[in-house]
């Protein structure tokens, strides 16, 4: 068990070395602390704006969308939405909005191992993270998609309007009505925290494969017979 966990972990660097390379082993300690910094601030931001203009709204209808509410004019874009047949927007995404904060702070603590594992390991760790802006737009489209293809044929202007798919980021719009959809801050800061984590990877390896490497080639060979 301690050889896996020795493994696991990989080379450890003593004080003495850290301190005399401290940028070559703080850097990436010091980007994956930016990093969790980045998704914690995000939890507390928007991640989803959209905007509904129409003739009757001169101001226009808001939604904000963050990881575990909708806000803004969600009763009245249903409203609107029902004429067509599309089913309401707090439907969509129940189970991500559930469980959306606990998945943030179980990446907040995956990076917090990520910090102390000097293997290839922590890419395991980093990569759920560096994927999840890209999976929260993939299944908001995904949403949007079914609830614009299946709209219900009962409903009062289900004649009028064709099966659609909504614009998940940019403008779109059916009929009179335009949508404008846009990242709110934390789906930036999110973003931000991906790129930063790339960076940090590269840095990461750059500190620690030589040491794997002088590691490995410094254990005794396996005994065979």
């Amino acid at each position: 068990m301690s050889s896996f966990i020795d493994r696991l972990l990989g080379p450890r660097v003593s004080r003495a070395e850290a301190s005399a390379h401290s940028l070559r082993y703080g850097t990436p300690g010091v980007l994956l602390l930016g990093a969790r910094v980045l998704l914690l601030v995000s939890l507390f931001l928007p991640y989803w704006h959209m905007e509904l203009q129409a003739p009757q709204y001169p101001s226009g209808l808001h939604m904000t969308a963050f990881l575990n509410a909708l806000t803004g004019d969600v009763a009245e874009i249903d409203g609107l939405n029902h004429y067509i047949g599309m089913r309401s927007l707090y439907e969509a995404a129940a189970l991500e909005r559930t469980i959306g904060v606990f998945i943030m702070i179980a990446f907040v603590v995956m990076l917090e191992f990520a910090a102390y594992i000097h293997t290839r390991w922590t890419a395991l760790l980093v990569a759920p993270v560096v994927l999840f802006p890209v999976v929260f737009l993939v299944d908001l489209h995904l949403w949007m998609r079914h609830f614009g293809l299946n709209l219900d044929p009962h409903a009062p202007l289900s004649n009028a309007v064709k099966p659609f798919v909504p614009t998940a980021l940019g403008k779109g719009g059916i009929g009179q009505f335009v949508t404008v959809a846009t990242p709110g801050m934390g789906l930036i800061l999110a973003t931000a925290a991906s790129v930063v984590l790339i960076v940090a990877l590269y840095f990461h390896r750059r500190a620690y494969l030589p040491l794997v490497k002088q590691q490995r080639s410094a254990s005794p060979p396996a005994v065979t017979g």
